[in-house]
Formats: structure tokens, C-alpha cells, sequence
């Protein structure tokens, strides 16, 4: 059992032209831990800012971009309105992180690895950052882990909960695992699932980032203490998901107000 008063070095890897509110959450939580010692978060992209956003979201979502900012842009503001003190909070959070906060082109460039290297951190943890290779996720004495919302093997790739609920599965989860060379394939450290009954997509979105940062400190916690049990993944012919299209999301609106009136009707 590990020294329960020690401090823990971690680095946290991420993606994207502004940290996520859900990373500043997780970094948030990291650093109320009073045995975890949060050194940098390191987010991989090629500009950043606003411009950055939409660049990324043009090449990732093409002619959905501007329907995903608009809504990114609206929840903004209905937060800010509704919620002015979780958005004091995460200004205060961006404030207190202001100095670890690093933004690189290219996360496995030498000067990426270099400043990792180093922090001399004892654990990685990646946050909707983008797929690490062996000579960034080796670095840190205990490994890195990752978050992914959704319950693998079956479920591996982009976007799992909204393709679990289009499947018509009972159930979304959230795994905590080791990053490995293959995506989403890694020693599961811990999984849970959320049972989804007739609520719609954000909610159960919402609802599984709660759940999804509560296990993953749990996880973090487990590691740390090296009480941590590893699961080795099960092969699966499962396919790999991704990034939902227009016409995904249309169906997928169908079939749910579908579902919907179905257990209306049988109610």
C-alpha cells in the first residue's frame, strides 16, 4: 500500500483549440484531490481559439459544423445564464491552471515528449485528447489511463453513446482503462453502465459525464494505491464507431420518438 501522504505527479492529455468544459471539470476535480499533484494538461491542436474551434469542427463534422457550434454556443450562454456560479468556477478553475495549461501542434513532437518527460509524472490521464503512441503514454512511471464513454468491447470508437441508444441498448456506460496501442482496446480498470429508460440524449449524456468523473477519480484513487485490478478485453467482431452523419441523427430522433410511443402505448 502506498503512502497515503504523498503527492502524486499526473499529466493530463488532451485535444482541441480550448479546454472542454468537461476537461476543466476533471482538472477541477484533480485538484481538490489533496494526493494528486496535477503538473500540465497538454492539448494537441494546430490553432487555437475560436478560429481553431471551427476549423476543427469543419473537418471533423463537415456540413454539421455550423449546427454543432450553434448549439455549443447556445449552451454557453443558457449556462452562463442559469448556472453564473459553474461558470465563476471554471473561470476560477482556467485562472488557478493558467501556467499548466500547454497547447502543441503535434503531441508526440520531441518538445511535446520532452516537456512530459520532464514533469517526471507518475500516472498520464487522457480526456477526449487525441489516440497516443507508445512513446507518450509509456512515460509516466504507472502508465496513462483513459475515459471512454462507453462500455467496450462493444461499444469502441466515436460517439458510443449515441450509437448504443440508436442500437435500442437498455444501457450506455462509461470504461476506465490503461491506453494501449490499439484504440479503446486497453485493460479495462473499471466500467459502469446507465440504465436509459425513456430519457432523451443530452440527459443521459449529462448524467454519464457525472458518473464517468466519479469513476475515474475512483479509478485514479485504485491506481495510485495499487489496488487497481486490470481486465484484459475479450476479442469482439464489434465495429469500430464513428462520428455520427446527418442522416444518423435523423434516424436516430425517429427511432426514439418512436420507442417513445411504443411504451406509451403498451404502458
Amino acid at each position: 500500500m502506498r503512502d497515503a501522504s504523498r503527492s502524486f505527479p499526473v499529466v493530463v492529455f488532451t485535444g482541441g483549440p480550448v479546454i472542454d468544459a468537461q476537461v476543466l471539470r476533471f482538472a477541477a476535480r484533480l485538484l481538490e484531490q489533496p494526493n494528486i499533484r496535477l503538473l500540465a494538461i497538454i492539448s494537441e491542436s494546430p490553432i487555437r481559439g475560436l478560429r481553431g474551434k471551427i476549423l476543427d469542427l469543419w473537418i471533423r463534422r463537415g456540413l454539421l459544423a455550423p449546427a454543432i457550434l450553434l448549439r455549443d454556443i447556445v449552451a454557453t450562454v443558457s449556462n452562463a445564464l442559469l448556472s453564473p456560479v459553474s461558470t465563476l468556477n471554471r473561470r476560477r478553475v482556467l485562472e488557478q491552471l493558467r501556467d499548466r495549461i500547454h497547447f502543441v501542434v503535434d503531441i508526440h513532437a520531441v518538445e511535446s515528449l520532452r516537456l512530459v518527460k520532464n514533469a517526471e509524472p507518475v500516472l498520464g490521464l487522457v480526456y477526449g485528447g487525441p489516440i497516443l503512441r507508445p512513446e507518450l503514454y509509456t512515460i509516466p512511471r504507472l502508465g496513462t489511463l483513459g475515459i471512454h464513454h462507453g462500455i467496450v468491447p462493444l461499444y469502441r470508437g466515436k460517439k458510443t453513446t449515441f450509437w448504443a441508444m440508436y442500437n435500442g441498448e437498455p444501457d450506455v456506460g462509461v470504461t476506465i482503462q490503461r491506453i494501449s496501442s490499439n484504440l479503446d482496446a486497453g485493460e479495462i480498470v473499471m466500467q459502469a453502465k446507465l440504465s436509459v429508460d425513456r430519457r432523451p440524449l443530452p440527459r443521459i449524456r449529462n448524467e454519464l459525464n457525472i458518473v464517468g468523473l466519479d469513476l475515474y477519480l475512483d479509478a485514479i484513487t485504485a491506481v495510485l494505491n495499487s489496488s487497481a485490478i486490470y481486465t484484459k478485453q475479450v476479442s469482439s467482431e464489434a465495429p469500430l464507431y464513428k462520428d455520427p452523419t446527418a442522416m444518423d441523427i435523423v434516424r436516430f430522433w425517429g427511432r426514439y420518438f418512436v420507442r417513445l410511443m411504443n411504451r406509451a402505448d403498451g404502458a
